[in-house]
């Protein structure tokens, strides 16, 4: 079934190609959307909604690991679930669900920063309209869409607070990442080396130094993004 098939099957995915601009089209106006209609959404009954998406997450990510495993991709030293939009997607499902304001806080630097960065950027084989395709965009544009609704929807919103908390998250998340590179001989989250491929982390610095200077950038930026939806009638 070429849907579900193990190779790109003649369509592998190229960036800024049609696809992808369609894909980015709908993620704006869905984003958009979102934001014009809050108040029509806040008077409306979405419980139902936001467990559906949820449980969409779980299904798709599930199916995600099957499709590997069946093709016989699924390794330990890159398939398990520790890249930070892996954790961001757990973070998605768990906020649907909970609606906890914690998990709001740091979603919402981890998808604004991450998954926006991976829709802007895909590192992605397999194009429209493969099994994968809707995969990957579903799932990082899910991310964001849940950080918007409970922002303009729900009224939760981040706060100084919320960026040390984020911080606080990212360095108790980094050591257990480096530990379980080192014992499979992964690189999640760039952790062990950078890309074989040039990326921007070609301009700052040897290993392991360059991982202060993604620190020191994501606390930059998490600052930037607080100041930008933070609540102004505070």
């Amino acid at each position: 079934m070429k849907w579900f098939g193990g190779t790109n099957l003649g369509y592998g995915f190229e960036m800024f190609s049609s696809s992808h601009f369609a894909m980015l089209g709908i993620f704006f106006a869905v984003s958009f959307a979102i934001f014009k209609y809050q108040e029509t959404l806040k008077r409306l009954s979405l419980r139902k909604l936001e467990i559906g998406l949820a449980i969409s997450l779980i299904i798709w990510e599930a199916g995600y690991h099957s499709w590997l495993y069946m093709n016989g991709l699924w390794k330990l030293r890159h398939s398990i679930p520790a890249e930070l939009c892996n954790i961001s997607l757990f973070l998605t499902i768990l906020l649907l669900l909970t609606g906890r304001k914690l998990l709001f806080e740091l979603l919402f630097f981890t998808a604004i920063l991450g998954a926006s960065q991976a829709l802007a950027t895909p590192v992605l084989y397999y194009d429209f309209p493969h099994f994968r395709f809707f995969h990957f965009f579903w799932t990082h544009m899910l991310m964001i869409w849940a950080v918007l609704y409970y922002m303009w929807v729900k009224g939760i919103r981040p706060t100084w607070s919320s960026v040390k908390k984020a911080v606080i998250f990212l360095n108790l998340l980094v050591p257990f990442v480096m530990l379980l590179n080192e014992l499979v001989g992964g690189n999640y989250m760039f952790l062990s080396h950078k890309p074989k491929t040039a990326s921007l982390l070609d301009f700052l610095g040897p290993h392991p130094w360059y991982i202060l200077t993604l620190e020191t950038i994501f606390i930059a930026s998490s600052l930037l993004i607080w100041w930008i939806f933070r609540d102004r009638k505070i």
